[in-house]
């Protein structure tokens, strides 16, 4: 039996601080989903909505609350929450229905109303979140540790801030054609450098914001996209949610402890490449198939991590792409022609569907002026907190 679901339609709420609730943002994104796949909400089986935790208790049931808004028909519902994994685990939801032949046609749904400035947890005791701990113990916000990332780099491979600035203008340039992006503005290394420092060597343009914002997509069978004439639909042919594998040779908040198993063998993979891995091994291509790239750019030091863990490059040799433009629009392959969430911001349940729509537009030949000429794979990479894997391959 083959793998592949076809993605019939995407859409997207605009990404900003709007000071509406998240199911408004929602509900557009479906609809805007839908239209694209010329179909009605009738048509639609099942509905997978990526949850937070921040939304309240509607938050939790996603799927239900993006059901009841788009109109109670009778469809079954699924909610899933992995952080920053969740829109990647609603898709894998989403296949699974599908092929399992539980259902034909699949609305998948993220959306978020994010707050203004650091992520934080929930108020409260919670000894057992290690989320909460980390604030609690090391009062680490997320900018905190991506800035422990940095320093690393800058350790052990020699990165520079010039390195991270241009990985800034790279995404800034792509964001700056995307119609969806909050921010839609070219900037310069200049202006990178000359920006707040928020935790050394981190500068504001250097981190991703907090954002409202809302993305889905309408998943069917292979069958059901032929019946209604879509002959080469985009597909998704893969999709990863794997776990790390002690020991942990390189900490990764909000995980603070040692390993559970400090004896056992150095695993064949650190957990962000592994990742990858597993959804290439499923799709059977490889990185040297790909046209383009969506990845999970909380900062621009990270996007530099991630060019090495999907496989365009070895340990240490980030730095050297996007020096030579082989990253940026027009390159050999192009990362985050979105512009990223440094043009977007997070809006943690929706930016893992998120990056399936941008690859969806870049494979169909429709995005405009960030279009990757002749794109035919595309993989999304992002990783939730608490060790959830997320990555997708779609082809055309």
């Amino acid at each position: 039996m083959s793998a592949d679901v076809a993605v019939l339609g995407a859409g997207m709420h605009p990404w900003g601080k709007w000071g509406r609730g998240f199911v408004t943002y929602g509900r557009a994104a479906a609809r805007a989903a839908l239209a694209d796949a010329g179909l009605e909400w009738t048509d639609v089986d099942s509905v997978v909505g990526a949850g937070t935790v921040r939304a309240g208790y509607p938050g939790h049931v996603a799927g239900a609350a993006f059901a009841q808004a788009l109109g109670w028909q009778g469809a079954r519902v699924t909610t899933v929450y992995a952080a920053c994994a969740s829109g990647a685990q609603a898709i894998a939801a989403a296949r699974a229905q599908i092929l399992a032949g539980l259902a034909e046609v699949v609305l998948v749904v993220g959306a978020d109303a994010a707050p203004k400035g650091f992520f934080a947890p929930a108020g409260g005791e919670r000894p057992d979140d290690p989320d909460w701990l980390r604030f609690r113990v090391l009062g680490a916000t997320n900018p905190a540790y991506f800035a422990l990332y940095a320093r690393r780099r800058m350790a052990v491979y020699g990165d520079t801030l010039e390195d991270f600035a241009r990985v800034k203008v790279k995404n800034a340039a792509a964001g700056a054609l995307n119609p969806r992006a909050r921010y839609r503005r070219a900037v310069t290394a200049g202006e990178v450098a000359a920006s707040a420092v928020v935790a050394d060597p981190l500068r504001l343009l250097d981190i991703c914001a907090t954002s409202d914002g809302g993305a889905a997509l309408v998943l069917s069978s292979m069958d059901f996209a032929r019946s209604r004439g879509a002959g080469r639909p985009v597909r998704v042919r893969a999709v990863s949610t794997v776990t790390p594998v002690y020991p942990r040779t390189t900490l990764d908040l909000p995980d603070i402890a040692t390993d559970s198993a400090p004896a056992g063998t150095r695993p064949p993979a650190p957990f962000r490449a592994s990742i990858a891995r597993a959804a290439y091994e499923e799709a059977g291509i490889g990185p040297e198939d790909l046209s383009l790239a969506e990845v999970y750019d909380l900062s621009t030091a990270l996007e530099l991590e991630w060019y090495e863990d999907i496989g365009l490059c070895g340990p240490g040799e980030g730095a050297k792409l996007v020096r030579e433009g082989v990253t940026a629009l027009g390159g050999r392959v192009p990362v985050n022609p979105s512009g990223g969430l440094a043009s977007f911001g997070e809006a943690v349940p929706a930016q893992a569907i998120a990056q399936v729509c941008e690859l969806t537009w870049q494979l169909r030949g429709t995005a405009g002026g960030r279009q990757v000429p002749g794109a035919r794979a595309g993989i999304t990479a992002n990783q939730g907190l608490f060790g959830h894997g997320s990555a997708v391959v779609a082809l055309r």
